[in-house]
C-alpha cells in the first residue's frame, strides 16, 4: 500500500487490532458434475479479516463486507420463502466447505484498492484529502478513523450478551 492518509489510517487500525477475534472469508464455490452426478455448492476457505461494520480488514487488504452466513447442517424443511431456502442452501455450503457449525463467514466480500478510493467511491471515499467511509446504504459519509475507532472498540468489548 502506499503512504496514503487512508493507507495510514488502516495502518493504525491494525495495530489496535492485534489480538481481536477474527472472522472467516470464503468463496462460494458452484458444485460441478463428478461422473455425471452434480456436486453441492460449497464455501471454500479465503483466509480471515476482522469484521468492521461496512468493512472487512485482513494484514495487507481492505474488503468491503458481502454476505454473512452462519454454517449448519443442512436439514430438509419447507420454507416459506425463496430467501429463507437460499440462506439456507448457503448455511450448509459452508458446513461443506468446512466451517465449524454455527461460525460465521463472509462471502460476496470486494477487495477495496486504496490507491483507487476517489471522492464517489463505495463505502470508501476521500474529500479534500480524508478518508470517509458510508456506514449504510442511506447513511451518510463519516470519518474514516472516527468509525473505525468506534468499530474496533465494539470488536475488542463487545457490549454483554452480544
Amino acid at each position: 500500500m502506499s503512504d496514503s492518509p487512508l493507507s495510514a489510517v488502516l495502518d493504525e487500525a491494525r495495530a489496535r487490532l492485534s489480538g481481536a477475534p477474527r472472522e472467516r472469508l470464503g468463496e462460494l464455490q458452484e458444485g460441478r458434475r463428478l461422473l455425471g452426478i452434480p456436486r453441492s455448492a460449497r464455501i471454500a476457505p479465503r483466509g480471515t479479516a476482522w469484521h468492521l461494520g461496512v468493512l472487512l480488514l485482513t494484514d495487507d487488504a481492505l474488503l468491503a463486507t458481502g454476505d454473512i452466513v452462519r454454517s449448519r447442517a443442512e436439514v430438509r424443511r419447507g420454507f416459506a420463502a425463496e430467501s429463507q431456502r437460499r440462506r439456507a442452501e448457503l448455511a450448509a455450503a459452508a458446513a461443506r466447505g468446512g466451517v465449524p457449525e454455527g461460525e460465521t463467514v463472509h462471502i460476496e466480500w470486494r477487495t477495496i484498492d486504496p490507491d483507487a478510493v476517489g471522492e464517489s467511491s463505495t463505502p470508501v471515499a476521500i474529500r479534500g484529502g480524508e478518508p470517509l467511509v458510508r456506514w449504510s446504504a442511506a447513511g451518510g459519509l463519516m470519518p474514516l478513523d472516527r468509525y473505525l475507532a468506534e468499530r474496533v472498540e465494539l470488536l475488542r468489548h463487545p457490549p454483554e450478551r452480544a
